[in-house]
């Protein structure tokens, strides 16, 4: 299929990674285009509230994307949104084919899809997505002092936030569908150390509310078929999260969880492809990771343009 343009960058998503990449790539005057096939900012578009980013104080997480967005711009970002079909990495280029069949060139590419909650899709659950139901307790936990909280999950994910909730909330439980967790061993000696009550072999069916915020959830054990209602402030579930990587061109080294591994300057093992925020590999996955993901890839990406044409140059290539 025929390259119908060329350019120094192309950034796959739109979320604060790709942004932030997007930035310090037209700081750096490359010819550079950011492709988002959604929202435009990925999942803090839809946060409700946003206090952890330095320096920004009381401001909706649809704000804070739609800041990042005009500053991005006012450095003369292209951004398309556009949804790209298929990444095929190249020797020397990369290319990049359009759902609308249109092929794209390019030296270095940006990875920044992100990832997904896995969610329990359950009744209550998406009303009350930002009003009482969060995916994160670093991110939301502070809404919730000295308030009662429930935590869905028996992973190590599960349990590290459901100790970091234990220091904020008046009360937190756990609530795992099987007898044993499966977080680690040191994990679970942290957690019988702690006043977090554990509830085994018990599912959530629903989550309920006033119309405005959750006020309860409905819980079956799964052994004993008996049902019963929890009051609760909050709902915080921790069931898995799924990268992006469905564009992931073959080759690219990823781990058992399908996110990217890259070295310190988010390139992966092929070179001029770099994956940032929460498509990589890493500790944490906070909006202020993300953005330094998008700064690091986008000056490394044009440090390895740079290598690129001194290279080009030594050899008479123009």
């Amino acid at each position: 299929m025929e390259i119908t343009k060329d350019y120094d960058v192309i950034i796959v998503g739109g979320g604060p990674a790709g942004l932030t990449a997007g930035l310090y790539c037209k700081r750096a005057v490359l010819n550079t285009v950011l492709f988002e096939k959604g929202l435009i900012g990925g999942q803090i578009a839809i946060s409700k509230d946003v206090e952890n980013y330095p320096g920004v104080e009381g401001i909706t997480g649809f704000d804070l994307a739609e800041k990042m967005l005009h500053h991005a711009q006012s450095f003369g970002l292209n951004i398309i949104q556009q949804e790209v079909a298929e990444v095929i990495a190249g020797p020397d280029n990369h290319s990049v084919r359009l759902a609308n069949g249109d092929m794209l060139r390019t030296r270095a590419l940006i990875l920044a899809a992100g990832g997904s909650v896995r969610k329990l899709g359950i009744p209550g659950e998406a009303e009350y997505v930002g009003s009482g139901v969060s995916y994160c307790a670093t991110c939301d936990g502070f809404f919730f002092r000295d308030k009662t909280t429930v935590v869905v999950g028996g992973g190590d994910t599960a349990v590290e936030e459901a100790l970091y909730l234990s220091r904020l909330a008046k009360k937190v439980y756990l609530v795992h569908r099987k007898k044993e967790l499966r977080a680690s061993k040191l994990l679970q000696n942290r957690l019988s150390e702690t006043q977090i009550e554990l509830i085994r072999n018990t599912i959530i069916t629903e989550i309920r509310g006033d119309g405005h915020v959750v006020t309860a959830v409905a819980l079956e054990n799964i052994e004993t078929n008996e049902k019963r209602e929890l009051p609760t402030d909050g709902v915080f579930i921790f069931i898995g999260y799924l990268p992006n990587n469905q564009l992931i061109p073959p080759g690219v080294r990823m781990n058992e969880q399908g996110f990217v591994i890259t070295d310190d300057a988010c390139e992966t093992n092929i070179p001029g492809i770099f994956a940032v925020g929460d498509l990589r590999q890493k500790f944490a996955n906070q909006i202020v990771v993300a953005a330094a993901d998008g700064c690091i890839a986008a000056l490394a990406a044009a440090r390895y343009i740079e290598m690129r044409k001194a290279e080009g140059a030594g050899k008479g290539i123009h």
